[in-house]
């Protein structure tokens, strides 16, 4: 390991599928983001690697895996001192920040909390019980407690939409010092690139797609089946809605009618190479947090997308969205029969969505933002610690009451294994 650069530890809460999730495309975005401003990354997890992840050691980050609750995460830690350390999620901070502040106390701790799970879950539970969701549920959400929590105890949170780093300053009273907006990071859309993609005649049919372990995924797979695309199909007879994405279960694949033109296809080898060949994207969902993958997906490849409120969420700003925003499952399949049918409609939605890509998710604007705030947070580490109390409070305690509960189930394990 080169000596002149900075190290990053970055402790995984899996190991990263870009092809899979939005979550392992928003890793791998970071760590190329690091190793571009010269950074030795190394990827640390105590899951299981599966056969769709990301071959990390041919781009040149070392990989360790390490255990829940043992000791040997101190020596690890120990002997490779990294300058930061980037928490995937709030639960990996729980169970490995007290080891890395008793252990490598001047390493900067850097949380990426990918989305929301506190919004994510309560929404989920409104919905579930046939309520609207209100900023108000997180005051009283466990989950709430603990994700900010652990963003108190982070020198830097990683939040990937306005909307939700708004909803921690002014619902959930954080402090900004502890906040960076960081959302998708991409190049910009070239007009050559744009002209490269298949036009409104050389497309066929609807698609879907999201990783079928994300519930917000499943319900809007079942949305569709029950509700929208009945209505799409009766007026669209010769269409079909292709249904993709990771990790589909017996019951998923079960959904699949070739007679409604209903088609679960599973796992895409290219999300973008399948979006590129739709004419439109479906993404009805009812619940949700952060960033939509899918949806940027869909303006990278040209294809306008119909989705909800929800998953729009924190992506166009005040920009138009590339295609349409409905709630009711009326209008949903409405505005999906006119992207589908209206060629003039469809151009005009598709380059809304190049708009969307090259002014808000730049990746030379927000990768030098994080970059910079990293490096005047380490130049003066122990001030920006200084001004968190609430951070060295929750430290303190969360400290002691973890690490008791850690050595007491490494002793636990211990004995079992005599």
């Amino acid at each position: 390991m080169s000596e002149n650069k900075r190290r990053l530890l970055i402790i995984g809460t899996v190991w990263p599928e870009p092809g899979s999730s939005a979550a392992g495309f928003r890793m791998m975005q970071l760590i190329q983001l690091f190793q571009q401003e010269r950074w030795q990354v190394i990827f640390a997890s105590s899951a299981a690697e599966s056969s769709h992840s990301e071959n990390l050691t041919s781009l040149g980050v070392d990989k360790e895996i390490i255990e829940l609750n043992s000791s040997g995460f101190d020596e690890f830690i120990k002997k490779i001192q990294p300058d930061a350390v980037l928490f995937d999620r709030f639960m990996t901070e729980e169970q490995y920040g007290w080891r890395v502040a008793e252990h490598c106390p001047d390493a900067l701790r850097i949380l990426d909390t990918e989305d929301l799970h506190s919004l994510r879950k309560e929404r989920q539970h409104a919905w579930k019980q046939g309520k609207d969701f209100h900023p108000n549920d997180l005051l009283t959400s466990e989950t709430a407690f603990r994700e900010v929590a652990s963003i108190h105890r982070c020198d830097l949170s990683l939040i990937i939409s306005e909307y939700e780093m708004e909803l921690l300053q002014n619902q959930l009273k954080t402090d900004a010092d502890l906040l960076i907006c960081t959302p998708f990071l991409f190049e910009p859309i070239k007009e050559s690139e744009l002209s490269e993609l298949p036009g409104f005649s050389a497309r066929e049919h609807f698609i879907s797609i999201g990783n079928f372990l994300h519930e917000p995924n499943r319900s809007a797979v079942l949305w569709l089946k029950k509700e929208i695309w009945p209505m799409i199909k009766k007026r669209v007879p010769d269409a079909e809605l292709h249904i993709y994405g990771a990790y589909p279960s017996q019951k998923d694949f079960q959904l699949h009618s070739e007679k409604d033109g209903f088609l679960v296809k599973g796992r895409a080898e290219s999300a973008l190479e399948v979006i590129r060949k739709a004419k439109v994207l479906l993404a009805p969902l009812q619940f949700g947090a952060g960033l939509k993958g899918k949806l940027t997906d869909a303006m990278q490849a040209g294809t306008p997308s119909v989705t909800t409120p929800i998953g729009a969420e924190g992506m166009n700003g005040e920009l138009p969205w590339p295609g349409f925003i409905e709630q009711s499952e009326e209008n949903f399949a409405s505005s999906a029969i006119e992207l589908y049918q209206n060629e003039l409609v469809w151009k005009e939605s598709q380059l809304r969505g190049v708009d969307i890509i090259n002014q808000r998710f730049s990746a030379g604007y927000h990768g030098k933002q994080l970059m910079e705030r990293i490096n005047v947070i380490l130049k003066d580490l122990d001030h920006h610690r200084m001004k968190n109390f609430t951070g060295s409070m929750l430290m303190h305690h969360s400290h002691a009451s973890t690490k008791f509960m850690s050595r007491w189930i490494e002793e636990k394990n211990r004995h079992r294994g005599e």
